[in-house]
């Protein structure tokens, strides 16, 4: 009863930078890119729902990538902004294990869907004449419900034992989000062996979707190095450009998090890297895909000018008087 008592206490966080010397600015900057971010992100999702052109395989799991990325910035972004304009910085034990949760479950969902979106360019550039069959639009379905399916048993099996330790001492997490390295340096009891499981436990969560990735794309390699046409091979590395670069991006900062021991952590060195896929990745990854993407591209370009057209009728047509 004293434990739970104790868990009920609030938590504070300090932020990404624990004394800003200029929080307008910080503000100003953290504001625009989750704007920017939310914004293409949800008309990557909007193009792709009303583009045929771009209902593809391809484009229905990149379409789910920025429904994970918009829930991903929105759960940790907007109260970072609230406590830089507050001094209260605090966050119930209730809100910071909904954080904890939703967090593990949008990394872990994205894990596997960056690794089933690997598998859908082997099949796609592999075996062009089954690729309709194979990546049907159920076996697609599978894919999505799967990643989120992945992603929510890691936060189902996570956030109930990190939050059962007792923190019965200092309530200031030196953070600016609930991530649970941070928190757990708070538990007035042993963490060790549950640091150990959780680690091989996300290490377990990294192999399986880096072994799809790195057998798809060493077979697109190969495939690559033996097509005669040089125009093929331009076509096969565009459409595995983009994905190659978000997956490093990703998979790089998620590296540094989970496989790298203690040692090589500092509490400045944690806050900047998990700014880093918190923040900034989902602002790029819509950026990369929509930049490098001819169809995407043309798929905007259809929009605004239907949109643009629409607005010269409207602003034109002068309605007769009877």
């Amino acid at each position: 009863m004293e434990s739970i008592y104790q868990n009920s206490t609030d938590f504070i966080l300090l932020g990404l930078i624990t004394h800003p010397a200029f929080p307008g600015l910080i503000f100003a900057v953290v504001f625009s890119i989750f704007v920017v971010a939310v914004t293409t992100n949800l008309v990557m999702i909007m193009l792709i729902r009303v583009d045929s052109r771009l209902h593809t395989p391809m484009y229905f799991l990149l379409s789910q990538l920025s429904i994970m990325d918009t829930v991903y910035i929105c759960i940790t972004v907007p109260k970072m902004l609230q406590d830089l304009l507050s001094k209260d910085k605090t966050i119930s034990f209730l809100g910071c294990a909904l954080q904890i949760f939703l967090y593990l479950t949008l990394v872990g969902g994205e894990f596997f869907l960056l690794g089933f979106m690997a598998y859908d360019r082997f099949v796609a550039v592999c075996n062009p004449l089954r690729y309709p069959i194979i990546m049907s639009p159920r076996v697609c379905l599978l894919m999505v419900l799967g990643s989120w399916a992945g992603g929510s048993l890691d936060g189902f099996m996570l956030t109930p034992v990190t939050m059962s330790f007792p923190y019965c001492g200092s309530r200031e997490i030196n953070h600016f989000f609930c991530e649970i390295p941070a928190v757990l340096k708070l538990s007035c009891t042993d963490t060790s062996l549950y640091e150990t499981l959780m680690y091989a436990c996300c290490v377990l969560m990294l192999l399986i979707p880096i072994s799809i990735i790195s057998v798809s794309y060493t077979r697109i390699l190969i495939t690559v190095y033996h097509m005669s046409s040089a125009e093929g091979r331009r076509k096969a590395f565009a459409t595995c450009s983009s994905h190659i670069i978000v997956v490093s991006i990703f998979y790089g900062a998620a590296f540094y998090t989970n496989v790298l021991p203690h040692s090589y952590h500092t509490p400045e060195k944690d806050k900047v890297v998990s700014a880093f896929y918190t923040i900034l990745t989902p602002m790029l990854n819509p950026l990369i895909y929509s930049l490098r993407n001819r169809d995407v591209a043309a798929a905007l370009r259809n929009v605004l000018r239907k949109h643009g057209f629409s607005r010269t009728l409207q602003v034109g047509h002068v309605p007769g008087k009877y």
